[in-house]
């Protein structure tokens, strides 16, 4: 019984180390896919300040 408990435990150990990695490689990504989209929408918006001065000078 000891040793079935023990070897839950172990098996439930390496689950808990492999959710916590999943979590940082996770974190990664997100932290990741947020700086993409800071640079897409900064770049939207100097596109669109461009076309709007473009549209001005067009006038």
């Amino acid at each position: 019984m000891k040793q079935q408990l023990q070897a839950r435990m172990e098996e439930l150990k390496a689950e808990l180390e492999t959710g916590h990695q999943m979590l940082q490689e996770l974190e990664e990504k997100r932290n990741n896919l947020g700086y993409t989209v800071t640079r897409i929408t900064g770049a939207i918006q100097v596109l669109e300040e461009l076309l709007a001065r473009g549209e001005e000078d067009a006038q």
